[in-house]
């Protein structure tokens, strides 16, 4: 799929992610909305990866609502079952069911892509393999059990930094580049550690006004 200009004017192939999430984009358009299965459907609902990417991106985007809740939850639940092994996701039929309209999605996206992209420009297919087998990708759903407990959470502007680290890691885990999959854990280190700072910070402030 040709849809990303270069700096020659060029049109270059999308990356795996940037492409699917233009696929599901235009499904939505095509039937005015997708419900959250549809979308992982879409994205291809057996890879862990894509569903991890898909409910990561919409905590990104400045939509009124309970959207940090309703997909840091779903998130939660999906690492569960990566921990367990898992292959093909099941989601409750309250949260598979929960529709979004084209208008959210097309926001989501373009939010998105360029996150998306700048991640995807520093991997490389099969590097480090030893981190990128079964074994370690199950070992990942803690890291992003951690990072959906982040999300969920009412913090302020508190979901930067635990999608972005999302996105590093399903990314990562999409092209099988062990040397991403570290940075995504790093990058998990210290969205805990600021979390916790963030925490500690507003229980003072609450503690100080009363």
């Amino acid at each position: 799929m040709d849809c990303v200009i270069d700096q020659d004017g060029n049109r270059r192939p999308c990356s795996m992610a940037t492409a699917r999430l233009r696929e599901m984009l235009e499904l939505a358009r095509v039937k005015g909305g997708l419900s959250i299965g549809e979308a992982l459907e879409a994205m291809g609902s057996t890879s862990i990866a894509f569903t991890i990417l898909l409910l990561a991106i919409p905590a990104l985007t400045p939509i009124p609502g309970p959207f940090g809740m309703v997909f840091g939850t779903a998130l939660a639940l999906v690492s569960l079952q990566i921990v367990a092994g898992g292959r093909k996701v099941w989601l409750p039929a309250v949260l598979r069911n929960r529709q979004v309209s084209f208008a959210a999605l097309d926001l989501v996206v373009g939010h998105a892509v360029p996150v998306i992209a700048r991640v995807e420009k520093i991997v490389r297919a099969d590097r480090l393999e030893l981190f990128t087998g079964p074994k370690v990708q199950a070992l990942l759903g803690i890291p992003v059990f951690l990072l959906a407990v982040v999300i969920a959470l009412p913090i302020p502007f508190g979901n930067i930094l635990p999608v972005f680290s999302l996105v590093v890691l399903a990314v990562a885990l999409m092209e099988r580049d062990g040397l991403v999959t570290l940075i995504g854990l790093l990058l998990t280190s210290a969205t805990i550690g600021v979390t916790v700072a963030l925490l500690y910070f507003i229980k003072a402030m609450l503690v100080a006004a009363y």
